[in-house]
């Protein structure tokens, strides 16, 4: 049976944005196939009727990769499918995420599933502003409650000028790139959602970018509330909770929460923190037995907690671990601390606590990237470990989670701008940062850390980079709030903005913000990067006296890498029948040979001396030969016109009888035999690339020969 449908457009920058109600998700609470260009995506919410008992909303973002999007079919032999998801889809969803949960209303705790399912892809428009705009209008259609739309663009740089939406390769870039998302009040953009990544860009790119998206930040807002006016459902009702029950918890709480959040020790703190909410359960079961769910009070001391916090810092500056506003957390910092590792780095701030451990590896341990949209390598990884521990809880160890992953990304996104070419540099690089102990931005530790194990493993890198979390307490009734420097756990978790910054001295990497609050200013943004510049140069500060530049030789212990470029049809001579001859060298050497289409060789081994050894290998195989060159050869066969003689592996030249000696020679095995060593020179090399040799020449050439290198003439 046809389904009708209603299709909407809207030109945007020379491509035609297009949000189709199809209805064919029937099902869900509202759905939307949008188009940009020819990538498709479907986006579904869908309101469970379930609210769980706990004190977080369940929000839970999927972003779906379809091989079929790309006409690909990917997988192993045995299984044709998608399987979990890529790294890049869990980054999609958690941008999606990151947009969309600020504008559910406080106190909504029914489990809502957002899908964003990718059915087309022209290989030219990203999908993931798409999937944003197709979660705001999945979510404005249906009747969750939602307080949209929201719009996303990405903008690039091409020539020194801004642009909408770059496609995948534009012809020339300069590494800038920013994702941004918000809505409007009163004709002022409201910034909810930004992410993007520079090579060292000023701070006042990301201002001017900003701006540029604005005019079109604002057409697609508009243009979805047309459509939502049309179409949208009425929103669900959110019954409200007893009031009695809550007068008597917020007078229980009255007095309490404030010395538990300004508690400096976050152990102490956590623990009293369970205590009350024991107590405060205890209470309300007692006076209302099973009238309202722990799941409330839980929410009301995480309420209340965020208007005490937000209260103390805007009328008396205060923090709960006593800064000021602007003041860094204690930052200690060391290098080189574990004896067999290619590098180490130590960053602390406050309780926080990153432990970074470099590996450097060959070409050929890169990461093979396979997937919907990535199809290559990747020779710079930066991945992060949060254990239970690092929070003092205890829970299964299992692999990286969203969290993981994401925070990995972010970190080196922040140093890929700084690590070298591969032409300069050909080394497989991996850092590791293990979460040692976490009290707020320790993604932010992490990208410190690693600079420092990057510089002591002797990379050479640009600069050492450093980076810092801007958080944000706003009465949003009053409009006053105050920007703070270097959050830690309270203040991320009971605050309103979550804003990372890292760099070099020279500019921005990498920035990612969410709030939890509708969005921020434009103001608020210029001040966030005021303040995470003049962060990030402190700790740049601190970081440098430790180690200010690259060691100037790498460890002990880290792999050589040696490079040859050859002409690249001798690629097969080098490889041999069924990898006869790499075998050969690998075996003998003990190296590892990674060869390129272009005929750039890299060897690496454990020592030099193995390195070298294959190297020179290689030479004589793919040596170019010259007339006039001279060789020790080793006689390979005789015939009655001469002797061929083989001077370099498999490479043989022809020693003519005439030139077998400065006398008149009547048999060839009167002067040599197979198997015997001579040295010779090359003396012509004809059009069918022949090499003619010499012995008789080298008797003339004593000089540079010594006379035992010469067979004795035979007798019968």
């Amino acid at each position: 049976m046809n389904k009708s449908s209603e299709k909407f457009t809207l030109e945007l920058n020379g491509r035609k944005l297009t949000l189709e109600i199809k209805n064919l998700a029937e099902q869900a609470s509202g759905s939307i196939f949008a188009r940009y260009g020819d990538t498709v995506v479907l986006s579904t919410a869908v309101m469970s009727p379930n609210t769980p008992n706990q004190n977080f909303f369940p929000l839970t973002v999927d972003y779906e990769e379809r091989y079929y999007a790309a006409g690909k079919i990917k997988g192993s032999r045995y299984m044709k499918r998608e399987g979990r998801p890529s790294d890049k889809a869990i980054l999609n969803a958690r941008l999606i995420d990151r947009t969309i949960r600020p504008r559910f209303p406080n106190g909504f705790f029914k489990e809502i599933q957002v899908v964003a399912t990718v059915l087309s892809w022209d290989e030219q428009n990203e999908p993931d502003t798409l999937g944003i705009i197709a979660a705001s209008m999945a979510l404005s259609l249906s009747d969750i409650p939602w307080n949209g739309p929201l719009a996303a663009v990405r903008i690039g740089m091409v020539n020194g000028e801004f642009i909408l939406n770059p496609t995948i390769e534009p012809e020339e870039e300069n590494g800038f790139e920013l994702i941004i998302s918000g809505n409007f009040k009163n004709d002022e953009l409201i910034i909810n959602m930004i992410e993007g990544q520079g090579s060292e860009s000023p701070e006042s790119l990301i201002l001017e970018a900003v701006d540029f998206a604005k005019p079109y930040l604002k057409q697609i807002i508009d243009f979805q509330k047309q459509i939502i006016d049309k179409f949208g459902k009425k929103k669900a009702e959110i019954v409200p909770d007893n009031p009695e029950i809550i007068k008597t918890a917020k007078e229980f709480l009255a007095g309490k929460l404030a010395p538990i959040l300004f508690e400096k020790d976050k152990t102490l703190r956590y623990q009293q923190e369970s205590s009350l909410k024991q107590e405060l359960i205890d209470l309300i079961e007692e006076k209302y037995p099973g009238q309202i769910s722990s799941r409330v009070l839980m929410f009301l001391i995480e309420d209340e907690t965020d208007k005490i916090m937000t209260e103390n810092i805007l009328k008396d500056g205060k923090r709960p671990d006593g800064r000021n506003p602007d003041q860094l957390r204690d930052v200690s910092c060391e290098v080189n601390v574990l004896p067999r590792t290619h590098g180490s780095g130590l960053f602390t701030r406050g309780q926080t606590t990153a432990l970074s451990i470099l590996t450097l590896g060959a070409p050929g341990d890169q990461q093979l990237l396979e997937g919907m949209e990535i199809s290559g390598k990747k020779r710079f990884m930066l991945h992060y470990n949060f254990p239970p521990y690092s929070v003092g809880e205890t829970k299964p160890m299992r692999g990286p989670g969203r969290r993981e992953i994401g925070h990995g990304m972010i970190g080196e996104k922040a140093l890929l701008p700084l690590i070298p070419k591969a032409k300069d540099f050909p080394y497989t690089i991996r850092v590791v940062s293990e979460i040692l102990s976490s009290n707020g931005s320790s993604s932010m530790a992490s990208v410190c850390g690693a600079s420092l194990a990057l510089m002591d493993a002797g990379v050479p890198i640009k600069g050492q980079a450093a980076g810092v979390a801007i958080g944000l307490v706003m009465d949003e009734e009053t409009g006053k709030f105050a920007v703070l420097t270097d959050i830690q756990g309270p203040e991320d978790h009971h605050g309103d903005m979550d804003f990372k910054a890292a760099g070099t001295r020279q500019g921005i990497t990498v920035i990612q913000m969410d709030v939890k609050i509708s969005g921020i200013t434009t103001e608020i943004l210029k001040i966030a990067l005021e303040k995470s510049k003049r962060a990030r140069l402190e700790i740049l500060d601190i970081t440098e006296k430790v180690i200010a530049k690259p060691r100037e030789k790498l460890s002990p212990y880290a792999p050589r890498i040696l490079t040859i470029q050859i002409n690249p049809e001798r690629i097969r001579e080098v490889v041999g029948p069924g990898g006869k001859v790499i075998n050969e060298i690998v075996n003998q050497t003990g190296a590892t040979i990674d060869i390129e289409q272009t005929g750039l060789i890299f060897i690496t081994a454990e020592t030099e001396d193995s390195a070298q050894k294959a190297l020179k290998w290689i030479e004589n195989i793919t040596h170019e030969t010259k007339v006039g060159e001279t060789f020790q050869a080793k006689i390979t066969r005789l015939f009655d016109f001469g002797a061929m003689a083989e001077y370099l592996p498999n490479q043989e030249g022809l020693i003519h009888i005439s030139e077998l000696a400065n006398y008149r020679v009547g048999k060839v095995e009167d002067v040599v035999k197979i198997g015997d060593s001579v040295p010779v020179k090359v003396i012509s090399i004809d059009q069918q690339g022949r090499i003619n040799l010499s012995l008789k020449t080298m008797l003339k050439d004593k000089d540079n020969v010594r006379e035992t290198d010469f067979p004795k003439k035979r007798r019968n």
